[in-house]
């Protein structure tokens, strides 16, 4: 169980780490990116180990991966480009 807290730790990381060198104009401060990605790879972690056996670490660490990465979308702003304005308006 440690060593699955640890690794998704670092999984969650380093996906945060790569969100935020890749996009840091979309994202806001790293401050809260790194956490957010390494919390939401503990939840993941957490809740693929409770739902499947302890003994898979492959399938644990990629539902860390999987849940960090939809945690960190949900801090993504919309892209610098303006939508059309409809014909309403």
């Amino acid at each position: 169980m440690l060593l699955e807290a640890l690794s998704s730790a670092i999984l969650g990381l380093a996906l945060s780490w790569a969100a935020a060198h890749r996009l840091p104009h979309r994202l806001p401060a790293r401050k809260l990116v790194l956490p957010t990605g390494m919390a939401g790879a503990l939840f993941g972690a957490f809740v693929t180990h409770t739902a499947l056996d302890p003994g898979n670490l492959f399938l644990i660490l990629l539902g860390a991966a999987t849940v960090s990465a939809a945690s960190l979308s949900l801090l993504l702003r919309p892209s610098g480009r303006r939508l059309g304005r409809s014909a309403t308006a």
